[in-house]
This record gives structure tokens, sequence and C-alpha cells, in this order.
């Protein structure tokens, strides 16, 4: 179906392919992965056309194609669907399916009647009981997905690259997609699929491509690999090191939250938070976890309940009187909630904390500002051309420790962190641990959300469980498995 030969790829001062092949045969599954700046998205842009190649080749179909750009793959049939989903939230299904595409009537008007009969047919083919009328901003994450394959069917896709598709579903919605992806691929139609969650990969592809520094590490079948040997072809370590080890003295409570209730979302919950402690919370998608944070730092109202901070009972009204008491949030969505994505790293470190970059008339110093930035660079290793790069054009883990970079230098006391390494690569995820371990030397205190059980087995100290808005348990260190974690969560 596909043969990718000796691609090279480079951009001023960066070698980002160097002579790179991969192939795709009808059905197959590919799984790529790498850590992030290994060229897996560099290598996609190219398929697509986005990019033009400096060497090597393209073959669809035993045909070499000449010249790629982004219509004629897509004539070729190659359909590539983004993390962030391509979709106008404004327009029905049906509009957004044939956008650009609409079918007319013999007097050239749009034919809305045939546009919503073709959409429920593709809709059909990949069991997406929506209407073709309804608006694509009413719908899920993971509807909005299915919308995406639809489109690229309607295309007549062969080959469908699908760039971590999961990265905010639940697990319904990921098992849906994954039936759904097994069921075109036996219908003959290729996957590309790149993810940072490896158990994905294992689950789902029967093939796999290992990138690193823009390298073929090497190819094959998925079955050859466990997950360990994968990481180490990836990152050069083994599984085992990914969590570091730390030994900090956990002190006293800092934090103690009391009958935290909110109708419908919350019911009693109450925790402790120890000094230089993580906290981790586990559960299922909707259990509160991240509504536990939210109501904490008075993002969201309670309708009763007690928080105490250092020993003083406390009420915040709103998130900005939760971050001068000593709180830093690391947001699930850092891209929304966490960074200003147009903006440099320089202006994302220094904002939650202006008034320490300041003189007493309120003018920023810019000197101050751009130590802080570059402090950080270094201290968390930060991939970035210069501290005043936008924050937009860096790789998730970087732009996630630009996140705690900024929250570290606002000198902040207890953290929330929500998902810390969703979207991240393995070798960043660990550096990502490194940094946290480090701010808990420092006397921090943590509490972490996460869906990776693995994550918060191998990282926290305590884990309370969660299940429809109540802690159902809560865990010492030496109780951690994966299924007592679940038996709590489902209870």
């Amino acid at each position: 179906m596909l043969k990718m030969n000796h691609i090279s790829k480079s951009f001023p001062g960066v070698k980002a392919l160097d002579d790179l092949s991969i192939e795709l045969c009808d059905g197959d599954i590919l799984g790529l992965v790498g850590e992030n700046g290994a060229g897996k998205s560099t290598l996609m842009k190219i398929l697509s056309g986005a990019y033009t190649l400096d060497e090597g080749e393209i073959i669809i179909d035993g045909e070499k194609i000449e010249h790629p750009t982004p219509a004629l793959m897509i004539e070729k049939g190659v359909a590539v669907i983004y993390q962030e989903l391509m979709l106008l939230p404004h327009f029905t299904v049906a509009e957004n399916i044939y956008q650009n595409r609409y079918p007319t009537d013999k007097f050239g008007k749009i034919d809305f009647a045939k546009m919503k009969a073709d959409a429920k047919e593709v809709l059909d083919r990949v069991n997406l009981p929506v209407d073709p009328g309804e608006f694509v901003g009413n719908l899920s994450v993971a509807k909005r997905q299915m919308v995406e394959i639809a489109k690229a069917l309607s295309k007549n896709a062969k080959i469908i690259v699908l760039d971590e598709p999961t990265a905010v579903l639940a697990d319904e919605e990921l098992k849906t997609l994954f039936e759904l992806v097994k069921s075109l691929s036996d219908q003959g139609i290729s996957f590309v699929y790149i993810s940072h969650r490896l158990k994905e990969i294992f689950e789902l592809c029967n093939k796999v491509t290992i990138m690193k520094d823009g390298q073929l590490v090497e190819n094959g079948m998925t079955k050859d690999y466990d997950t360990d040997k994968l990481v180490e072809k990836m990152v050069g370590r083994q599984m085992s090191d990914i969590y570091p080890s730390r030994d900090v003295k956990i002190g006293d409570v800092v934090l103690k939250v009391d009958g935290l209730t909110r109708q419908g979302v919350l019911d009693n919950v109450s925790l402790e938070l120890h000094k230089g402690e993580v906290l981790g919370l586990a559960g299922l998608a909707g259990a509160g976890r991240t509504e536990t944070l939210r109501a904490i730092i008075g993002a969201d109202k309670i309708d009763s309940g007690k928080i105490t901070l250092f020993g003083k009972e406390c009420k915040f009204d709103n998130i900005k009187q939760a971050l001068e008491a000593g709180f830093g949030i690391v947001p699930e969505e850092r891209k929304v909630e966490g960074l200003q994505l147009n903006n440099s790293l320089v202006f994302n470190v220094s904002l939650p904390a202006l008034p320490l970059y300041s003189n007493k008339f309120g003018k920023i110093i810019r000197k101050k500002e751009t130590d802080a930035a570059d402090k950080y660079i270094k201290l968390f290793n930060i991939r970035t051309p210069g501290r005043d790069a936008n924050v937009k054009n860096l790789s998730g883990g970087n732009q996630q420790k630009v996140v705690l970079g900024k929250w570290i230098a606002a000198d902040c006391k207890i953290l929330l962190v929500d998902e810390p390494t969703r979207g991240v690569d393995v070798g960043s995820k660990r550096e990502i641990y490194t940094i946290l371990n480090s701010l808990l030397e420092q006397g921090l205190s943590i509490i972490m959300v996460s869906s990776e059980l693995p994550e918060l087995i191998g990282t926290c100290d305590r884990i309370c469980v969660m299940n429809e808005g109540r802690i159902t348990g809560e865990l010492q260190k030496d109780e951690f498995s994966e299924e007592t974690i679940m038996r709590y969560a489902t209870m």
C-alpha cells in the first residue's frame, strides 16, 4: 500500500529526518513510536504533502508520487487526523464531511438533501448514530473523531494517520475507536497510529516502527516486543528507570479537606496532604478527580465543606485567592488553560507573578523576566530555540516543563497536577518526574490526578481512589496495585 523510502528532511540547523524508510501493507495498523522530537510528525507531514522531502521517494499502490502536495495526497487516498481536530464547530456534521466539495443541483445550488443522505451513509459505515444536521460543536470529542474518520472515508481514503487520537478519550470511547479501526482494517484500509501510550500500541497495532532523533531504530512486528524492550529501543534505557527514586522526608499536614460537597458532582470528599508528599487521585473518567482540584482552589463553587491550609481555615472565592495563598496549578488541558500559546516562553514563565518582575511603579523589569526564563530553561532542560520562542512551537513535554517552571517561579507551596504527562513521550516523562521530585525536595507538596495507573504507582506516596464523586479507598504505598485501584474505582 505505501512505501516511504530513504526519506530525509532538514530545517535550518536541524536534520529532522535522516534516511528513514517505512512500509505499510493493506489492512496494516502500524504503531509509530518515539520520543517527542523523534521526527514522527515531520514524517507524517511529508506523507500528507504539507512538507516537501529533501531526499527519498513515496510510493502508493506501486505508483511513485512526484511532487506531493496536500491536494494530490488526498486524491491518492491519504488522510491525516491530527490531535487538534480540524472540524468547524458551527457547521453541521454533513457540512464538515463535505466541506469545500458540497454536492450541487442542476442550478448550481448546494443540494442539502443529497449531502445529508450521503453523510448518513458514511456515518453508518463508522457506526456513528448522529444526525447529519447536528452541529459538530454539540458532539463529544470522541464523536468528533469519528466524524473526522467518516470525512476521510468519504474521500476514499486508503491510508489514515491517527495522531495521538486518545489523549482525551474515556475507556468506553477508546474501545469504540479501536473497534472501528480494526473493522476498517479488515476492509483493507491501512492505518498509521501515533501514540505515547504504549499499551495502546500493543492492543491495536500489528506492526511497529521505532524512531529516535530523526532516524529509524527498527521496524518489526508488535508481537515480538514487550513494553520494556520497546521503551529501551525508544529512549536507550529500561522501563524500570522511568520512575526516578527519591528520598524525601514526609512532614506535617499542610492541606486538609473535610466534607467537600457539590450536588451531583462531589460527595463528602475528605483528604489530607503532607509536606513533601505526592498524593494521587485515581478513578475512572467522571469520578470527580479534576472536580476535586477545582473545588479546592475555588474554580467551582461548593455547597459545603471546609479547607484548612497550613493550619488556617480558608475559603477561596476564586482562583486568584488560591494562587496568592500558595497554590500552583498544572491543568489537564495545558494548551487551553495552562499556557498563552502565541506568546513567548519568557512571557509564560513570568505571567503568574508579575509583581516579582516589576519595579515599585509596576513596570516590568525585562532582565528579571529573562533571568527567570533562562534559569528554568537550564534547570528543566527545556528544548527551545530561545527564551523568546512561542511556546506553541515546543513539543508537549517541553510545554509541560514551561507550565511547571512558571509555578515554581511564582514560589508556590502546593502544586495541583492534573494528567502531568498526557501527550508526552516516555523520555520526557522521566524528566517531568525528576522535576517533581526536585520540587518535593524543596519542600513542596503535590496532589496528582492521573489516568495512567503505572504513573500513580510509580510516583505517589499515597493514593485516594474516587468513584462517582466520593473517595472509596485510601491506599498506602505497600498496598499499591492496578487491581486494587480498579477495585476501589468501581465500588
